[in-house]
This record gives structure tokens, sequence and C-alpha cells, in this order.
């Protein structure tokens, strides 16, 4: 009986000894090895197209890469280990942060190197190096970067709901980050400087076109490409018009000519104001009623409260027209309306009109595509 059980065992241990070991994945060996984020080769989530981390929170790996291995590239683990801290999915996650900025490139397979960004960030050599590089990055970040665009130059609204409802509806965040994304985009506009405090409301600062000097790196945004790709999917027609509301007198008047009608044309529509173009025999109010209902969306010009704007403005407001909000100032902005998006310029800027003919194009194109953004009210229940 022993010599049976002594066979057995020693058969079992023979079985043991010829069982072949898995052999480990490429992904898992490579994972294991600091090449691939644990999050990402486990497959479990899609990737976030924006970064999970404000541009402040992701900063510490690029510098210790910086500082401890003096700039040479490495492996996300050996990343993780200069900056004193385990490697882990969450760090992988925060690579992959920083690479969104562009404060890491990638220059092989699993393998990343810091950029001049943080540099310029760890080890500004003038006054404005840190903030300009920060906004630089900000600016690469895919969807915060389009966000900001879209809310250049205007207040972010009260009740950042809305702000999230902009992201997910326009801008494709899923539902169920929207939160995220919100608190990222905050964050990282707060660490680039591109929110100032007018009385209690947050505006986003428009830094299109203006390098704080000659010698700025910060990257100018293309307004060009940045309204194609609001106009994507909007069908726009020459014979469409907007109707302009605004002051005839100097100086505001002669904005018309040279800001709103480049701006209107530019959007790919037909300006027209009740003055210049609609004016004849009969009735101006029956043809300002015409020329308000036949447009297709409207600007507002709304600096010095002129009466006969707010008029015209009430009436688009009863005809729920999408209506384009512009001002110099925001007292001069209604406050029944200050829900509705406004565009802010200020005349101290040595380039607003230039920035003010780029937002307002974008500004009418995006009232078409989404015009629950530009209409005073909702449609009341039946």
């Amino acid at each position: 009986m022993a010599e049976v059980e002594e066979s057995a065992n020693v058969s079992s241990s023979n079985h043991q000894a010829t069982v072949p070991k898995k052999k480990k994945s490429k992904k898992r060996r490579r994972r294991r090895a600091g090449k691939v984020p644990h999050d990402a080769a486990a497959g479990k989530r899609t990737p976030l197209a924006f970064p999970k981390h404000a541009i402040s929170k992701c900063l510490r790996i690029p510098q210790a890469i910086l500082e401890q291995n003096a700039g040479k590239e490495c492996t996300y683990r050996e990343g993780a280990k200069f900056a004193g801290i385990g490697y882990t999915g969450d760090i992988g996650v925060e690579i992959s942060s920083a690479l969104k900025y562009g404060l890491l490139e990638r220059v092989g397979t699993g393998t990343v190197r810091p950029t001049d960004l943080v540099r310029r960030i760890t080890r500004p050599q003038k006054p404005n190096d840190r903030r300009d590089a920060i906004r630089e990055g900000v600016l690469n970040a895919p969807v915060i970067s389009d966000v900001y665009k879209h809310y250049r130059g205007e207040n972010l609204p009260d009740d950042l709901t809305f702000l999230g409802n902009t992201a997910r509806d326009t801008f494709n965040v899923p539902p169920d980050r929207v939160g995220d994304f919100v608190a990222v985009f905050i964050e990282s506009l707060t660490d680039a400087e591109l929110l100032e405090s007018v009385g209690d409301k947050r505006r986003v600062i428009d830094i299109t076109h203006t390098p704080s000097d000659s010698d700025s790196k910060i990257a100018v945004i293309s307004t060009e490409d940045h309204l194609r790709k609001v106009a994507k999917g909007v069908t726009l027609d020459s014979s469409q018009t907007c109707f302009v509301m605004m002051p005839f007198a100097e100086p505001t008047g002669g904005y018309y000519t040279s800001l709103y009608e480049p701006a209107i044309r530019k959007a790919g529509l037909t300006p027209v104001r009740a003055d210049t173009d609609i004016f004849g025999t009969g009735k101006i109010i029956d043809q300002i009623w015409a020329g308000i209902n036949n447009a297709r969306v409207l600007v507002a010009e709304l600096t010095g409260r002129n009466p006969n704007v707010l008029y015209e403005l009430g009436i688009a407001h009863a005809l729920r027209k999408p209506v384009v909000l512009v001002s110099s100032n925001e007292g001069d902005v209604p406050f029944d309306v200050r829900h509705v998006r406004v565009i802010y310029y200020q005349m101290s800027d040595p380039f607003w009109g230039e920035k003010l003919i780029a937002k307002v194009a974008e500004n009418i194109v995006s009232a078409i595509k989404n015009p629950q953004e530009a209409i005073m009210f909702e449609k009341p229940a039946a």
C-alpha cells in the first residue's frame, strides 16, 4: 500500500514538473515594465479624450525626469521612481494627462521625456515664462482647449451645470465624466491665469493674438480652424441674413462696417441693419419687424443701452430668435438677459477688433447650431 502511495506521489510530482508555465501576455509584460498604464492595458474603459488632471497636478513626474534624469527618455515606471512614487494604474493616467498637455512627449514604445514646456514652467528665464508655458499647455489639451475657445471673452455660467451641459452636448464629454471635466477645466484655467473676476462673475480671458512679448513662445490660437470646427454640420447660405441691432451714431455706429459686417460675412451670412439696408418708404417699424423676423440669427450691440436697440431686442425676444449679445461692459447688459451668452470686448486691448470679428463669427454659427444658447427664454409649455 505504501508503495502505491509513493508511486502516486512520484507520478503527481512528475506531472507537476512537466506542466509548462503560462507565458505572460505581451501587454502584461509591458505593463509590469512600466511601459503601458495598467488601466489602458486592461482595456476596461475607453481612454478619456481630455486630461483627467489639472495641469498643475501632473507636473511632478515630468519635473522629476528633467531634474533627476537630465531630461532623457525613460519608461513610465522609471519616471514614477524619479518622482519618488510607486507605479500604479493611477500614475499611468497622470502620465497620460501630462502627455495631453504636452508636458511629456513619447519617444518610443512606452518611453517618454519632458518637453520644453516643463523647462519653462520649472526654470523660467523671464517674468511671464511660467504663465505663458502653462497657458500653452492648456491650449494643447484636447477638449479643454475647445471649451476655452468657446467661452473666451465671455463670463462662465453662474450655474456650472450649464458649463457641463455644453461640454456634454457640444464637445461630446461622456455624461458620467462631465463633473470631472468641469473640475479639471476650471482648475486648469485658474492655473493658467485665464480667469478674471468681474464683480461676482468669472470671465474667460481671450489670449488670441496676444503674446506677452515679442519673444513669447505661446501658441497663437487659429481662429479660422476653430470656426471651421464650430461650423461642422451647419448649413450656411449667404442668401440668409443676420440682422444687426445697434446704435447708428458714432463711434459705436461705425462698428457696423468695420466689425460686424466682416464678422457676419465670415460666418457665411448676409448682414442687414435698418438704416443702411431696409430703410425706405413705409413704416420703419414694419421694416424692422420684417428684418428681425426674416433673419436666421441676430446680433445686438448693447454698449450704451440704446433704447432702440433694447426695443428691437424685445421684438427678437418675443419671436424667440437666437441673438448674439455683445457689449464693452457688463453694466450695459440688461439683467434679465445675462443668462444668455454675452461677448465682452475691451477697447484697451490693441487686438480687440480682430478678436471681436472672430468671436462674433463663431458665436453666430454656434447660435445657429445650438439655438438654446442664444434664445432668451424657453417656449412655454402648451
